[in-house]
């Protein structure tokens, strides 16, 4: 277990004792609890995701915390095993959280059910568009674009800068987070009446490479690979385009749309693809950089360095924290009830790192934006194409 504010590496160990069903006393810490992937299928982004979350809690109570109350944390590893979420999500329960930050789409889905009757806010890092209807999910809370919204930035990229009867493959994780955009990226195709063919693959774990699955995207006379997957795999996609010689454009999704995967591909099999990544990279120097790579060189780090996941994780927790923040200045209790009444009623500013730079929630949509930032891979970097892309009204 780690636990905020005393940082400690990942276990999965029992969290600390604490009473309460979702509420704090006035004076003692502010708990929460943390599912995160650090070894599973997703921990190579995951875990830097973990970091950032824990590097912002860490900030935030060493500036006093909320209104002086500090936020305390348990964050322990699910290696994306939905089973072991729930168990976790239970213990939090049991141990008086008021919030829960979760991490991917199947088990934030598995969770939808128990955080509405706990009534406990829950965050993760899924973008999953069912997420956002507070009909359906009232208790859950969706920091950045959709995926959906993510593949219609990309099929819209891909419209405009093609001719007709361009053919479009989808390497997707084979999971509800990878599955999450597909059915919505082929109805958005057909509703702006693109000419566009599509194609969906799941793709295997564990395995060496990904030539069969481009030999059959070849054979559908796919032009652009759009990945819905984490960093590693998706890099093995581009270094398999690169040594079978294929005339094909990536274009990743968030995750796998980083400097992880310029890194993992290298530079010359990473050039020259496209980024749809809502999360402005450290490059991008938005003033929203400036608190974590303060913080991380007080410990001897970079941002650079952890790149821009580590700032994801970071302004995810800070829009929790400032729904905490409002009710405790204005000397209301901090429970999950209050807190998602809270997050309903607030403009967040994250310093132009998420899409226009703020997060806004409302009784109506749990959609916190809509913009997303469009890179190109050029000399090993993310070169800002456009910094505030929406999908085409």
């Amino acid at each position: 277990m780690t636990t905020v504010p005393v940082l400690l590496g990942s276990t999965a160990c029992s969290g600390s004792a604490v009473t309460g069903g979702g509420e704090t006393d006035d004076d003692g810490p502010i708990r929460i609890g943390i599912i995160a992937d650090i070894t599973g299928a997703t921990s190579d982004v995951g875990s830097i995701y973990n970091e950032g979350m824990l590097g912002y809690l860490s900030w935030v109570n060493a500036q006093g915390g909320i209104e002086g109350r500090e936020i305390e944390a348990q964050s322990n590893d699910y290696a994306y095993e939905v089973p072991q979420a729930e168990e976790l999500y239970r213990r939090y329960v049991s141990d008086g959280v008021v919030a829960v930050q979760g991490w991917g789409t199947g088990d934030t889905e598995a969770l939808r059910g128990s955080v509405a009757s706990d009534e406990l806010p829950f965050m993760s890092a899924s973008y999953s568009e069912d997420l956002t209807d507070p009909e359906d999910s009232p208790y859950n809370f969706v920091v950045a674009p959709t995926y959906s919204d993510q593949m219609r930035v990309a099929l819209d990229h891909i419209a405009e800068e093609t001719d007709d009867g361009t053919e479009v493959a989808v390497f997707h994780h084979d999971s509800p987070f990878g599955s999450a955009p597909v059915a919505d990226g082929e109805e958005w195709i057909e509703e702006k009446d693109y000419d566009l063919g599509y194609d969906s693959y799941a793709m295997p774990d564990d395995t060496a490479n990904y030539v069969s699955m481009l030999t059959q995207a070849e054979d559908q006379g796919a032009e652009y690979i759009v990945i819905q997957n984490v960093s590693s795999p998706a890099a093995q996609v581009a270094q398999d385009i690169a040594e079978q010689d294929m005339d094909m454009e990536i274009v990743c999704l968030n995750w796998c749309a980083d400097e992880l995967f310029i890194t993992t591909a290298g530079e010359e099999a990473a050039e020259g693809h496209t980024f749809v990544q809502p999360f402005a990279p450290p490059g991008a120097q938005r003033p929203g950089h400036a608190d974590p790579a303060e913080f991380l060189e007080g410990e001897g780090e970079s941002l650079e360095e952890k790149g821009l996941h580590y700032t994801q994780g970071w302004y995810t927790m800070h829009v929790m924290a400032e729904g905490m923040r409002r009710l405790a200045s204005e000397g209301e209790e901090v429970t999950g009830p209050n807190l998602r009444d809270a997050l309903e009623d607030i403009e967040v500013d994250t310093g132009g790192v998420i899409g226009t730079g703020t997060v806004s929630f409302s009784a109506d949509s749990h959609r916190g934006s809509t913009s997303t930032g469009l890179y190109e891979v050029s000399d090993g970097t993310m070169n800002e194409v456009a910094p505030d892309v929406t999908p085409a009204e």
